[in-house]
């Protein structure tokens, strides 16, 4: 029987130097998307598909992601005085031990950040969320995985078809058999340049994996930019665990990026009903 998913892992401990100069002081994680930021919009996906523990592998300056998710007392004292409505703030509340954190002391690679988690894991099989990767889609994209894993088992990603000219970003799979959505995975190769690319089935930013993956990150073995890959580590595991590929439905923003940051304001501002209208007629008139 499938165990039940009850942690991820956010790695969060990166720079941020594609959005620079407003990520030198500020974590990117914490740049907002209309009225909230990148990290609560991975949060709220995780908490609707059941996770009850958030893991943060954090660097140094972070510690403004863990005060976010603290009771904000004078913030709230005076709304509430001035009777003003608390509701804006309880996403932002975290539950006692709903958050934990953990230090990536060395920018070593996603592989590494994912490992760095490795004792609050445990033996429990795990997702990983990436922040930048904001998924528009309802329900979560991370809670359509869910669904497929508890079907199918094993390790599951999420994927989408990448441009043939951006595999090089990207880890591909060498897919095989496929079911509606779901793809078998036989290979994975990181960041590969499209003359040797597999497929363009490209994987982003959310994980289902099992505790296994640690014990092959043990190793600490360098791949593609001398960094431990955590796509190396997964296809070690292929063969020897059930893999698959999910292709979700939703909308994929690489807040990263600036191009993509501002389409994600854009698209999240056009679906809100409160500001949409008033957005629209913006760019409309443009």
């Amino acid at each position: 029987m499938t165990r039940k998913l009850r942690k991820a892992v956010f790695p969060v401990a990166g720079l941020g130097t594609r959005l620079l100069p407003a990520t030198k002081a500020i974590p990117k994680e914490l740049i907002p998307v209309v009225d909230r930021p990148l990290i609560q919009y991975a949060v709220d996906e995780a908490r609707e598909a059941g996770i009850e523990q958030m893991i943060f592998v954090t660097g140094r300056g972070k510690s403004a992601l863990v005060d976010y998710f603290d009771m904000a007392f004078e913030l709230e004292t005076t709304m509430a005085d001035k009777g003003k409505s608390l509701d804006p703030l309880r996403p932002s509340r975290a539950g006692f031990g709903e958050i934990v954190t953990v230090r990536q002391q060395q920018p070593l690679g996603l592989g590494h950040a994912v490992w760095c988690a490795r004792d609050i894991v445990d033996d429990e099989p795990f997702a990983v969320l990436l922040p930048d990767d904001l998924m528009a889609g309802r329900p979560g994209a991370l809670r359509q995985m869910v669904d497929a894993w508890e079907k199918v088992g094993g390790n599951l990603l999420a994927a989408e078809q990448v441009p043939a000219e951006k595999t090089g970003s990207y880890g591909i799979i060498s897919p095989g058999s496929s079911v509606g959505d779901l793809t078998e995975v036989l290979g994975l190769v990181e960041k590969p340049p499209p003359e040797k690319a597999p497929s363009r089935l490209g994987v982003i930013g959310r994980y289902i994996l099992q505790p296994e993956v640690m014990r092959v990150l043990d190793s600490g073995e360098r791949g593609a930019g001398g960094e431990i890959q955590l796509t190396d580590a997964m296809a070690r595991l292929i063969g020897d665990q059930p893999f698959h590929a999910l292709k979700v439905s939703a909308v994929r923003h690489d807040c990263g990026d600036k191009a993509g940051y501002v389409i994600a304001n854009v698209a999240l501002a056009l679906d809100r009903e409160d500001i949409g209208p008033k957005v629209r007629e913006f760019l409309d008139r443009s």
